[in-house]
């Protein structure tokens, strides 16, 4: 084979094949593009109505569920202060939760289940461990009882999961008693 043969050869592969490939890629990289997109959604969760809403990107409700969330009113200010944080948080991790314990300190010790299958891990600036999570007290949901975090029936949390992804924005809105609660703490 003499050199020119080998360059037209080359100069093919080049010409005729490689677009081929490149259009491959694009065609990938377009349809992994088209179903973020599609699966666009938000959070949002209401501590007036105890409920988490999946809107997606044309406004439509994908999901509404019961929730439990923190057992004392207003915006979360610091560990231990039992308050869900309110504002706009973004989706940091999902973590299979499934056999994590919990100590809720009210002398039954650690509770196997205690987060359900998942932990939703939510990026909250200035607080650590806040969360979309399961629960091992079904009853609780509907309810103020948890230490700040969205606690969901498992069976709700399975259904969430499907649609959730790292990146996707969180909406925590306060109840009436939570924007009280702000407005007195502001008086004094």
């Amino acid at each position: 084979m003499t050199w020119k043969k080998l360059g037209l050869y080359v100069l093919l592969l080049i010409v005729i094949v490689l677009p081929y490939i490149g259009f491959f890629y694009v065609v990938r990289w377009y349809k992994q593009k088209v179903e973020k997109i599609e699966k666009a959604a938000v959070i949002i969760i209401d501590k007036e109505k105890l409920a988490l809403s999946l809107i997606d990107y044309n406004g439509a409700t994908r999901m509404t569920c019961p929730i439990a969330c923190g057992k004392n009113y207003g915006n979360k200010e610091k560990q231990g202060d039992m308050k869900t944080p309110e504002g706009v948080f973004h989706v940091s991790d999902i973590q299979d939760a499934s056999d994590w314990k919990h100590d809720f300190h009210d002398g039954k010790g650690e509770i196997a289940g205690a987060y359900g299958p998942f932990f939703i891990r939510l990026d909250t600036p200035g607080h650590k461990g806040i969360g979309i999570h399961g629960t091992h007290l079904p009853e609780s949901i509907g309810t103020r009882a948890t230490e700040g975090c969205v606690r969901l029936k498992n069976e709700d949390l399975l259904e969430l999961k499907k649609n959730v992804y790292v990146g996707m924005s969180v909406i925590i809105t306060p109840s009436s008693k939570d924007a009280s609660s702000f407005e007195s703490a502001d008086s004094q």
